[in-house]
């Protein structure tokens, strides 16, 4: 059986912000951080200098609440944001993809911005009213990299339940963790993450689906050993995010082993698309895989920021509106905490 994508849609929150506002609003709220004068500086120049990214978006439009929130509100803030987004998305890829609610047979939600016990899954089903048969499942801790081993999972799932529809939503609610101190890391990184939502509609293919895409050739590579450059800690009763210097040249180094691991004696893809983790992640990508140039992922960064786990699918979304008919293979990579990065292929018969 292979597993078809019968729809993708994404959904961001109504309120954008641009950079320059992102560090008007600090500076105004300056006394409520307390950084020191060389953090602030880190912030105007990440902010107000060409990183890639000229826009975010939010889902509170009063970014000098989340400066001042405790861990209590910052949850509360996501528990209220994150069900609420990912219904926006999941609604608009079940009418792309004529499917009804009753259809859905699973549901697999992924994030890491926030904790739920039970998962989002739970909340999404309830806004949803799914069926209390639907099976649910919730994946955290895989950080940016999280939409491939959902689909992965997926795809598990309608290999043991062959007639089965699929729902898959990838979630982040990135302005619920926001911190800020004196480290370099976590001062760049709330300059980049944004909020945002995507949604895919999977099944096995049958005589309606023939023209669809296909998923197969999943794969991962894992480096424990480097889990301290990139990863989220506790700290306050808050997550904090770890980002080091050498994450892009990491980054690079373990997709292009997925790469080498994929297509060894296979013809190449067609296209490449990746998670948009930063500008410097994008270009040190782009050097490993030579003829490669990441559009759709650089246009994404640029009008959303990194957005987590469902940036991989914007910048897919973003690469189906201007496919050539003549392309017949793609190759989708994601990473991030662990350190691990993922891939599989969308291919066309």
């Amino acid at each position: 059986m292979k597993v078809s994508l019968v729809s993708l849609e994404t959904a961001t929150p109504d309120h954008r912000f641009a950079q320059a506002e992102c560090w008007e609003i600090l500076q105004q709220t300056k006394d409520l951080h307390q950084l020191t004068p060389v953090a602030m500086r880190i912030l105007e120049r990440v902010l107000t200098n060409d990183n890639g990214i000229d826009f975010r978006y939010f889902a509170i439009n009063q970014l000098e609440t989340l400066v001042a929130a405790n861990a209590d509100q910052l949850n509360q803030y996501f528990q209220k944001a994150a069900p609420a987004l990912a219904e926006k998305a999941l609604q608009k890829a079940l009418d792309r993809g004529g499917i009804k609610v009753g259809e859905i047979d699973a549901l697999f939600v992924c994030t890491c911005t926030g904790y739920l016990c039970p998962g989002i899954s739970s909340y999404l089903a309830e806004r949803m009213k799914l069926g209390s048969s639907v099976y649910l499942q919730d994946l955290v801790g895989h950080g940016c990299g999280a939409a491939i081993p959902m689909l992965r999972s997926a795809s598990g799932f309608l290999a043991a339940n062959p007639n089965a529809v699929v729902a898959c939503v990838a979630v982040e609610i990135c302005s619920a963790a926001f911190y800020l101190d004196e480290d370099p890391g976590v001062l760049i990184s709330s300059c980049l993450f944004g909020d945002g939502a995507a949604a895919l509609i999977l099944k096995n293919e049958n005589e309606d689906s023939s023209l669809l895409p296909y998923l197969n050739d999943f794969r991962t590579a894992h480096r424990p050993e480097s889990r301290d450059l990139l990863r989220f800690e506790m700290k306050n009763g808050m997550l904090r995010n770890l980002l080091d210097r050498t994450v892009p040249q990491l980054a690079s180094e373990v997709v292009k082993e997925l790469w080498d691991h994929s297509f060894l004696g296979e013809s190449l893809p067609d296209r490449v698309i990746s998670h948009a983790g930063g500008r410097d992640v994008i270009e040190a990508i782009e050097i490993r895989l030579e003829k490669y140039h990441l559009e759709e992922s650089r246009m994404i960064l640029k009008n959303y920021g990194n957005m987590s786990s469902p940036s991989v699918l914007f910048a897919l979304k973003e690469g189906l509106n201007s496919k050539k008919e003549s392309e017949k293979k793609w190759w989708l990579t994601s990473f991030g905490a662990g350190f691990a990065a993922h891939s599989c292929s969308l291919v066309w018969n």
